[in-house]
C-alpha cells in the first residue's frame, strides 16, 4: 500500500474516538495523530532530531558539511557574489530593512484618528506600543498579530492580482503601526483595501531577520528539488518524484522551529486557496512562488545574481509546496509509530525498516519453568507416538509373563525376544526359567525319529527361524494387532 494511501487509512481510524464522559458528549473532540511526535520533540529533542536526520539522509544526499549545517553545528555557508553591484544591493536591502524597522514615523493627527477607527485604543499616544512586530524574530504574539491579515485574506481571494498588484503605502504604513501597537484591527471596516494586505503580509516575511524556512535548511531544499524519478535502466529521468519529494519536506518541516512551522502552514494554506481560485484571481501556484520565494527561502541580504542557475530550482520548490500543501505538514507514519513506540514499548527507536520485527514477550524468562526438562528438546511427534507405543508393548509383555504356561506363552515370549533392544521388555521383567519337558523314550516315538528325523528337524527349524523385520514401527503394529485377541489383552 502507498505511503500517502496508508497515513490517509491511520487518520480515517484515529478520528473515530469513544467517550463516555456525559459531559462531553456535546463538544468536538480533537485527535491529533501527531501526538506522540510532539511529545517525542519536546521531552526528548535529541532522539528526534536524530531520528529526523537519519531519514532525511536516506532520500538526500548530504555531504558532511550540508548535514552539519542542517543540524546546526556548523554556521551555513550561503551563495554570495563578490562583484561589486551584488555588493552594493546587499547593502541597499539591510539599510532598507533597518530604516523601515526602527525608524516608523510617528502617526500624524488624522492618521491617528484614522486607526482609532479601526483599532480598540487610540494610536500615537506615547507607551501605547507593546511591542514591534515587524523586523523582529518570529514569536507567537506576532504570528497572532499577522493571522489576522491571513484571516482576511481568505476572505477576498477572488481579487484580481492579489499578492501582484501593489497597495496602497499610506494605508500600508497604518496597518502596519497598528500591527506593531498589538492591536486588532477592524479589517471589515473598508478602511484598507485587499491588495494593502497582501502587500504588508509580504513585507512582514521580508523584514523577518531569517527566512520562514531558516538558512540551515537552504541547501536541503536544493537537493529535494533535484529528487527525480529513474527509468528501468536506473538512468535520472526528467520528471520529478513527487513521493520522495513530499516525504523529504514532511521530515524537513519537523525539524522547523514551532513559531516556523506554524506561520508556514497558515501561509501555505492561504496560497493553496489562492490557487484554487486562479480562473478569478489570475494567480496560479507558480506566479505565487515566484512573489513568496523571495521572502520565504532565499537567503537574506542576497540578491538573484547570486543565487544564478537555483532560482529556477527555488521558485519551482515553493510552487510544489503550495500545490501539496495539505499533506506537508504530517508526519510519516513510521515516524509516528517510532515516535509511539517510545512510550508504549520497552523497544528503543527503530528506523524505517524495523517496523516488522516481532518484540520479545516480557515473560521470557519464565518460560523454562513451564517445562520440566529444561536440558532436552522437546521431542517430535513421531518419538512421542514411539515412545508410547514401547510402554505398551511393556505393559503387555506383563500381562503374558503373567499368562499360565502353555505353547501360546512361549511362542509369544519368544516374538517379544526377537524385537530390538530399545523396546525389549526383558530388562524390566526378567524371563522366569521355563522347565523342559524330558524327550518321549516310547518304541514309537524311537521309531518316528528314526525314520523322519532329518526332514522333521528341518521342518522345525525353518518353521521356528522368522526373518528379521525391517522396521520396528511395523512390527509393533503388526504384533498388537495378533495379540489383540489374546486372553492378555482381555485382561489388561
Amino acid at each position: 500500500m502507498p505511503l500517502q494511501k496508508l497515513s490517509a487509512l491511520i487518520e480515517t481510524i484515529c478520528n473515530f474516538v469513544i467517550c463516555n464522559d456525559p459531559s462531553l458528549r456535546g463538544q468536538p473532540i480533537i485527535f491529533n495523530p501527531d501526538f506522540f511526535v510532539e511529545k517525542l520533540r519536546h521531552e526528548k529533542p535529541e532522539v528526534f532530531t536524530e531520528l529526523v536526520v537519519s531519514n532525511i539522509t536516506r532520500l538526500i544526499d548530504l555531504p558532511g558539511t550540508e548535514l552539519a549545517q542542517l543540524m546546526g553545528e556548523e554556521e551555513p555557508k550561503l551563495p554570495g557574489g563578490t562583484g561589486t553591484a551584488s555588493g552594493f544591493f546587499r547593502s541597499l536591502m539591510s539599510l532598507k530593512r533597518k530604516a523601515n524597522t526602527w525608524h516608523h514615523p510617528l502617526p500624524s493627527a488624522q492618521t491617528s484618528a484614522q486607526l482609532s477607527r479601526v483599532t480598540s485604543v487610540p494610536v500615537g499616544i506615547p507607551g501605547a506600543d507593546k511591542g514591534v512586530v515587524f523586523g523582529s524574530p518570529l514569536t507567537e504574539e506576532g504570528i497572532a498579530q499577522v493571522s489576522q491579515l491571513i484571516e482576511y485574506l481568505h476572505k477576498n481571494l477572488r481579487v484580481e492580482g492579489l499578492f501582484r498588484v501593489p497597495g496602497n503605502s499610506v494605508r500600508q504604513q497604518l496597518l502596519k503601526d497598528a500591527l506593531n501597537s498589538g492591536m486588532d484591527v477592524d479589517l471589515d471596516s473598508g478602511e484598507f483595501h485587499s491588495n494593502d494586505v497582501a502587500t504588508l503580509l509580504k513585507v512582514f516575511l521580508g523584514e523577518l531577520p531569517e527566512p520562514l524556512l531558516t538558512r540551515k535548511h537552504f541547501h536541503a531544499h536544493l537537493k529535494i528539488a533535484d529528487l527525480m524519478l529513474f527509468d528501468e535502466k536506473g538512468n535520472k529521468t526528467g520528471a520529478p518524484d513527487k513521493e520522495r519529494q513530499i516525504e523529504a519536506l514532511q521530515l524537513l518541516f519537523l525539524l522547523l522551529p514551532a513559531p516556523n512551522r506554524s506561520l508556514l502552514k497558515l501561509l501555505l494554506d492561504l496560497l493553496y486557496q489562492t490557487a484554487k481560485k486562479q480562473d478569478k484571481n489570475k494567480m496560479s501556484a507558480h506566479n505565487l512562488a515566484l512573489m513568496f520565494a523571495p521572502h520565504i527561502l532565499w537567503p537574506r541580504n542576497v540578491t538573484a545574481n547570486d543565487l544564478q542557475e537555483n532560482i529556477t530550482k527555488l521558485n519551482n520548490g515553493v510552487a510544489f509546496m503550495i500545490k501539496h500543501s495539505q499533506k506537508l505538514f504530517k508526519a510519516p507514519v513510521y515516524i509516528r509509530e517510532c515516535a509511539r513506540l517510545q512510550y508504549l514499548s520497552s523497544r528503543a527507536h527503530a528506523s524505517k525498516d524495523d517496523l516488522d520485527l516481532p518484540t520479545a514477550p516480557a515473560s521470557k524468562e519464565l518460560q523454562p519453568l513451564k517445562s520440566p526438562k529444561r536440558g532436552r528438546p522437546e521431542p517430535s511427534p513421531q518419538q512421542e507416538t514411539q515412545q508410547r507405543t514401547e510402554e505398551a508393548l511393556r505393559e503387555l509383555f506383563r500381562h503374558v509373563h503373567n499368562m499360565p504356561d502353555s505353547a501360546k506363552k512361549k511362542k509369544l515370549i519368544r516374538q517379544f525376544h526377537k524385537l530390538p533392544g530399545a523396546v525389549t521388555p526383558g530388562a524390566d521383567v526378567p524371563t522366569p526359567p521355563v522347565q523342559r519337558r524330558t524327550r518321549s523314550r516310547s518304541f514309537s516315538g524311537l521309531i518316528k525319529r528314526k525314520v523322519l528325523g532329518t526332514p522333521v528337524m528341518l521342518e522345525r527349524k525353518s518353521r521356528d527361524v522368522t526373518p528379521e523385520p525391517e522396521h520396528a514401527s511395523k512390527e509393533n503394529i503388526q504384533l498388537l494387532q495378533k495379540l489383540s485377541g489374546s486372553p492378555a489383552n482381555h485382561a489388561a
